[in-house]
């Protein structure tokens, strides 16, 4: 079934999608900020099931594509998103019937909404990954054979431009490029799909488990309760470990936040070490030992360890607690397709990919 979204539904809808966004997809403080203003200015967004969206309809993603760490000093204009839009549009011929989410993710959870709510365009209640990934291939999409271009991208100065590629890797690192020479981050429009297509490929239900989740924060926090077990009990999830960040490197580089956290346990975690690496979004956690805890593609998801808010990548600081939390990663991803696109071995990692509740034996659900 469908629903609507109006500005006050933002605040449990960025904190949904920055917790599901395994600590990537952008600030979730500026996406709330931008579609709040869309959605006061243009009245409420419509939330459209996938299964009611005729099969020649046009389906397209909005999203941010970047650094996230770029993004909390170089704030969009406002305008870029609608500017993709109108530049895949005026490619393509025809106009878009809706929009999709990309990812669950902070910023790029709250984006389609600003747009959706600034052309009157319905959002489909879905995306393509069910958490974050940090390149434009990692979608669901991609494993249902679908193309990521045509591609528009636009920047805060006013260019656009549009990419045609041979394959979906071949966009991401051409759009990457791209974006690099943009200033690190552009907001772009992909993935154009018929209603069919959609159907197929897209992960349902996310918009409305993000703010689900998102109201649970709220209203677990408002009970003077750390919203943790309230999370791990309706997504099954899984305790990692509760610890305090004492070191962190983190660079920007060929357009992404890639770095690694050291962290001390505390709490039932005293006197343990671990280490956790990102690429905008968390990866892989490590004992200090050396052995997986959670890798990628199931969701490393991290709280702040006191107020108990999502932590992204670019909010990690020296003294800082977390509550490390671990869900299972959508079917598609544990597949052998899946595994090839976003495993560890994509990434560089040597542990082969097994599943959180293998490696973590002892931990049960809360």
């Amino acid at each position: 079934m469908g629903f609507t979204v109006s500005s006050a539904d933002m605040e449990a809808i960025a904190l949904g999608g920055a917790f599901l966004g395994t600590g990537g997809g952008g600030d979730p403080y500026i996406g709330k900020l931008m579609a709040q203003a869309a959605l006061d200015a243009h009245g409420p967004v419509t939330v459209t099931d996938v299964a009611e969206v005729p099969d020649d309809a046009v389906c397209v993603p909005v999203c941010m594509m970047g650094a996230p760490t770029v993004m909390v000093e170089k704030l969009p204009n406002g305008e870029e998103a609608a500017a993709a839009l109108s530049a895949l549009e005026a490619y393509l011929g025809t106009k878009v019937d809706y929009l999709i989410c990309i990812e669950a993710g902070g910023l790029n959870s709250t984006i389609p909404f600003a747009v959706a709510a600034a052309t009157g365009l319905p959002l489909l209640n879905g995306d393509g990954m069910g958490r974050a990934f940090p390149e434009l291939q990692m979608v669901s999409f991609t494993l249902h054979e679908i193309k990521a271009s045509p591609m528009a991208l636009a920047d805060d100065k006013g260019n656009t431009s549009i990419l045609n590629a041979i394959s979906n890797q071949w966009t991401e690192r051409l759009a990457r490029a791209q974006t690099v020479e943009m200033g690190g981050a552009a907001l772009v429009a992909l993935y154009p799909m018929t209603g069919a297509q959609a159907k197929q490929g897209l992960l349902r239900g996310t918009l409305g488990l993000i703010r689900e989740l998102g109201e649970s924060i709220a209203a677990e926090r408002q009970a003077n309760r750390h919203p943790g077990d309230a999370l791990i009990r309706r997504c099954g999830g899984m305790q990692l470990c509760t610890a305090r960040v004492v070191d962190i490197e983190r660079h920007t580089t060929g357009g992404f936040a890639r770095g690694r956290a050291v962290l001390k346990g505390l709490d039932e975690d005293q006197g343990r070490s671990f280490t956790l690496d990102f690429q905008n979004e968390f990866l892989c956690l490590e004992d200090g030992e050396g052995q997986p805890m959670a890798l990628t593609p199931d969701l490393i998801c991290a709280l702040d360890a006191d107020g108990g808010l999502p932590v992204t990548t670019e909010k990690l600081h020296y003294g800082l607690g977390l509550r490390l939390i671990g869900l299972p990663a959508d079917p598609h991803w544990r597949s052998a397709g899946g595994l090839d696109l976003v495993g560890p071995g994509y990434f560089g990692y040597s542990h082969a990919f097994a599943p959180l509740e293998t490696l973590n034996p002892t931990n049960t659900n809360t």
